[in-house]
């Protein structure tokens, strides 16, 4: 039995469930979502709760089973609270700014990279950070994601001196580098 499949996702308040043959949607005080899922599955809403049912205990179906409702779940979430992706900058000479609601990304390229949001994202370079931290807040678990790992993939950390966009928190393996002459 999937464990994540069989607990229902509860509403907040303010948050509504409207579901219609294979499409739920979700929709709360900072947006609205929309999935298309499996029609094998079956998801009703009963008591504030929205549940998942599968037909049987195939693998596929418990495989679905467990992946629908924690989609349901962090749409339920996205449109509540909303997500967000911190991204630190280290190196000399590296920092973002805000150009409008654009994010301009001085990575030692010959060119600045202007990153433009989309829709349902915002970006925040925090005042105090100097320009070396990165909020990606949204509505949608996977977007934010991607985007901040799109990001990310401009200027990855490299293990010698560290420098580079990384995750807030992200551990970087560094290397000793070459021994010096004799």
């Amino acid at each position: 039995m999937s464990r994540v499949g069989q607990q229902p996702v509860q509403l907040p308040e303010k948050v509504t469930a409207q579901i219609d043959r294979n499409t739920v949607t979700i929709a709360g005080p900072k947006g609205e979502l929309r999935l298309d899922f499996n029609p094998d599955l079956t998801i009703r809403q009963e008591n504030g709760s929205v549940i998942v049912e599968r037909p049987s205990d195939l693998r596929h179906h418990k495989a679905l089973h467990g992946l629908t409702r924690a989609l349901v779940s962090n749409m339920v979430e996205g449109v509540s609270q909303g997500f967000r992706k911190t991204l630190e900058i280290q190196g000399v000479g590296y920092q973002a700014s805000m150009q409008g609601n654009s994010l301009q990304l001085r990575l030692g390229h010959s060119h600045d990279v202007i990153v433009e949001p989309p829709a349902n994202i915002t970006f925040d370079v925090p005042q105090d950070s100097r320009g070396t931290i990165i909020h990606v807040d949204g509505i949608d678990k996977q977007v934010v994601g991607q985007v901040a790992a799109d990001i990310r993939g401009w200027r990855p950390p490299e293990p010698y001196k560290g420098k580079g966009v990384r995750y807030s928190g992200e551990y970087v393996r560094r290397k000793a580098g070459k021994a010096g002459k004799r």
